[in-house]
């Protein structure tokens, strides 16, 4: 039995959630799931109770408390070697944590605009500069990686930066924001993957509405 716990929210909304998770899905890392529901408006206080910052995701290991969802995945790679959770080439590695961390400090025009919502229909949404400058530099990042590595993910075999940008995906699938044919054949792959596939589906079959995460 797994010593591992990852806290999470709602699974058709929580971005932050999202990445760690499939990270370690992906990766075979066991763990438990421990949902926090974000089902009311300003979140859910029951969460300080484990995360100092009161935001999911959190990851509690025996005595160890990890929060932040990049900070999770290095600790994960640092205790799970085995799982190669990042690309095993140390260049590879270094541009992985790069756009990984481009993908948390940045894009918040994009993700202002376009919360993460699996339950979504697929139809446009109104853009402007920002929002289409965003989608722009993910593209050339998703362009670049498959080009130097040949596929199929970022980094040829899925890896964490995979995972960083898997709620971008969802959000180009939902908002419509994009008709590239490599970018979608890129987020076709990864909505096909084993683990995308079980958070869609857990997502989708969640009740719960919040008004504040729908666009």
């Amino acid at each position: 039995m797994t010593d591992l716990t990852l806290y999470i929210a709602n699974k058709n909304y929580s971005s932050w959630s999202f990445r760690p998770w499939m990270a370690m899905t992906a990766a075979g890392i066991e763990f438990h799931e421990q949902q926090i529901l974000f089902d009311f408006p300003a979140g859910n206080p029951g969460i300080k109770a484990i995360s100092p910052t009161g935001q999911v995701p959190v990851l509690v290991h025996g005595d160890v408390k990890v929060w932040e969802s990049l900070a999770i995945i290095e600790y994960l790679a640092e205790v799970f070697p085995k799982a190669r959770i990042w690309p095993e080439a140390a260049a590879e590695r270094a541009v992985a944590r790069a756009i990984s961390l481009e993908m948390v400090s940045g894009f918040r025009a994009l993700r202002n605009a376009c919360p993460m919502n699996f339950r979504r229909p697929a139809r446009p949404v109104a853009t402007n500069d920002a929002i289409l400058a965003d989608v722009q530099r993910i593209e050339t990042i998703w362009r670049e990686q498959i080009a130097r590595s040949g596929g199929p993910f970022l980094f040829g075999a899925f890896c964490a930066a995979d995972a960083m940008f898997a709620p971008v995906v969802n959000r180009f699938s939902v908002y419509q924001l994009t008709q590239n044919a490599d970018s979608l054949a890129y987020m076709q792959r990864m909505q096909a993957h084993p683990a995308w596939i079980k958070w869609r589906d857990a997502a989708l079959a969640e009740p719960w509405i919040v008004p504040e995460d729908e666009a």
